[in-house]
């Protein structure tokens, strides 16, 4: 069984850092791409960072310089460092696990941590 859970979301002041971790457990890590999204109350899920099954990153423009995604294959493990954190990154942060074979789509999301950004 698949199992994909998120942690270290909390309440941080303006400027501030807090480190998300992802584990996952089920699947062969080493095979799946990593996505962090965020959904802010009133809008639509957008992708924050995703890093390749070969270590790749990408971030949405917003975060960038700010946010930091990384993975630990041998605890499957992903992170993101968030620095100088906004208002604006309040929402709630979810992870995404995601493997393609064709014609196959593995996909599993965890249930979201929360992220509040606030003085």
């Amino acid at each position: 069984q698949v199992q994909v859970v998120e942690s270290g979301g909390g309440l941080v002041q303006p400027g501030g850092s807090l480190r998300l971790s992802c584990a996952a457990s089920g699947i062969n890590f080493n095979n799946y791409v990593m996505t962090w999204y965020r959904q802010a109350p009133g809008k639509q899920r957008e992708l924050v960072a995703v890093i390749s099954s070969v270590g790749m990153p990408n971030y949405v423009e917003s975060v960038k310089g700010r946010f930091t995604i990384s993975r630990d294959n041998a605890r499957n493990t992903v992170y993101l460092q968030m620095n100088s954190l906004k208002p604006e990154d309040t929402a709630v942060y979810y992870c995404n696990v995601k493997h393609m074979t064709y014609p196959t789509t593995y996909n599993y999301w965890g249930p979201g941590t929360q992220v509040t950004v606030s003085s």
